[in-house]
């Protein structure tokens, strides 16, 4: 049979892929009988039925993630509405462009069409009436040489000789500007372009230049940006509820291993990241050292052994991911999986009655909304809560602990704990989302240039990482300009902090 990478025709590897499924099958009938007989000389009863379900159900997970779609998603149940009809339509028309500049271009007939085609006579113009349509277009990317002349003066005493200072550099009697340096990070870190594709494009657009060159102006930057990343770090620390999640990072350089981990912790408006070379609870530690509060995250052990270990921090758990196994499972045991799943749905719905705090929200307002959340969480959430605990205490040990309904259900009762702290701490929130969608950047930059070199790659990925993620956070509409500012001014006043707020 030939190698499943060198195969090219989509009706060879059908073929190949069939055949394996039938010898896959043929050989769990015959482990699942192994196993019963195994179970019989041992004296005990085992159902040899339920051992070939199982083994079915590990079948079909292989395939599943093998060939199919990895969305989570399942249909809503189809509510009546009222204002159903109110909703406006999504479609694909043209959309409003508040923020583009306008330039208006008027196009005219040359002298010789300007004749009548039924009388020969010259056409004149209507006055101001024209036909008017938008174009959207680009206006490329453009590097060019400032050439600086800082002029001199001097006194008729002929004593003193001053010279007007000249732009701010992150590298003194560097030849490349501030905003390029900060043009180069957004584009690797934010936009996820590696630095050799950025030397490419360059260019195309007429500068001469090399990956290394690129990579010595962000590494500068970064060291001009550290006071700023740590005072984030602090910063979210410092706050009663965070989300925490942790992610795989390649560093290539020689070590004793190139797998490291992008570790998060995220507010609603701060997203801070560190990347080190363990998943440990030693590693956990290093990035919660110093909280005192609630920490969301998945069911990880690092993190259960760190607040073991830690008096003041506690552990929150996340429905979303207890939702996510038994969506897994419903491909095998639909009634029950769909049953569970479907309380998890209700508490996500009681949770979108309460409305969300904005950024300019008051404290006397984030306070009603909270007082609503607990009320609502303890009229409404506190019920489904129970029903679920119910139905997986009948069902916990009725079906296979191996399948991937009794791991769903071991799982959520194992953290039931941290999954039942929201009902008395309205600030919990009901999934680590946050932290989820906080290293989505991470995640499409490690796919675009595969991690880091070295571990100083990893600091600084670390650094643009939070500066450019927070400012998304914080609602800037313009990330660069907000690691600009904090560039600039950490040149003028050595240390000195910007947070974004501090745009605003």
């Amino acid at each position: 049979m030939p190698r499943l990478e060198e195969i090219s025709d989509v009706k060879t590897l059908q073929q190949v892929a069939s055949h394996l499924e039938k010898s896959t099958i043929r050989q769990s009938k015959k482990i699942a009988r192994l196993r019963a007989q195994v179970a019989r000389l041992k004296g005990e009863h085992a159902d040899p039925q339920m051992e070939l379900k199982l083994l079915k159900e590990q079948l079909a997970a292989m395939q599943r993630e093998v060939f199919g779609e990895s969305s989570e998603r399942r249909p809503r149940e189809e509510k009546p509405d009222d204002d159903k009809s109110k909703a406006p339509r999504r479609g694909h028309g043209p959309k409003n462009q508040p923020n583009l500049p306008v330039e208006e271009v008027t196009h005219t007939l040359e002298e010789d069409d300007r004749s009548c085609p039924i009388c020969g006579e010259t056409l004149t113009e209507m006055g101001d009436q024209a036909e008017e349509s938008d174009e959207i277009t680009v206006v490329g990317v453009e590097y060019k040489i400032l050439k600086h002349r800082r002029q001199k003066y001097r006194c008729r005493c002929n004593e003193q000789v001053m010279t007007a200072p000249g732009p701010a550099k992150h590298i003194p009697g560097g030849r490349y500007s501030v905003d390029f340096a900060v043009h180069v990070a957004e584009e690797k870190y934010l936009d996820h372009l590696p630095l050799e594709r950025q030397v490419k494009k360059m260019g195309r657009a007429g500068l001469d230049v090399d990956s290394q060159t690129l990579w010595d102006q962000i590494n500068v930057l970064a060291r001009i940006l550290e006071p700023t990343y740590r005072a984030l770090c602090k910063m979210s620390l410092e706050l009663g509820v965070v989300y925490a999640d942790e992610t795989s990072w390649r560093n290539h350089e020689n070590s004793n291993t190139s797998k490291w981990w992008a570790w998060c912790v995220a507010t609603d408006d701060i997203a801070t990241y560190r990347i080190l070379n363990s998943r440990s609870q030693k590693a956990a530690k290093k990035v919660l050292s110093g909280f005192e509060g609630i920490a969301m995250t998945d069911g990880y052990t690092a993190y259960q052994s760190l607040a073991r270990s830690s008096p003041n921090l506690k552990l929150a758990h996340c429905w979303a991911h207890v939702r996510r196994k038994f969506l897994e499972a419903a491909d095998f045991d639909r009634d029950l999986s769909e049953q569970a799943a479907g309380l998890i749905n209700r508490l996500f719905e009681i949770e979108r009655e309460v409305p969300r705090a904005g950024p300019d929200a008051t404290d006397d307002e984030r306070q009603q909304i909270l007082g609503l959340r607990r009320r609502l969480r303890q009229e409404k959430s506190k019920p489904v809560v129970k029903e679920l605990l119910e139905w997986g205490g009948r069902h916990d040990g009725a079906v296979l602990p191996r399948s991937k309904l009794g791991k769903a259900i071991s799982y959520m009762l194992k953290l039931w704990e941290g999954l039942t702290l929201f009902l008395d701490d309205p600030r919990v929130p009901l999934d680590n989302n946050a932290a989820e969608r906080a290293l989505r950047g991470v995640v499409v930059g490690r796919k675009n240039h595969y991690g880091s070199k070295s571990k100083r790659g990893t600091e600084v990925a670390a650094i643009f990482y939070t500066l450019f993620e927070t400012a998304k956070l914080s609602g800037i509409d313009n990330p660069r300009a907000y690691v600009t500012l904090a560039a600039k001014r950490a040149i003028a006043d050595h240390g000195a902090v910007t947070l974004p707020s501090d745009l605003t």
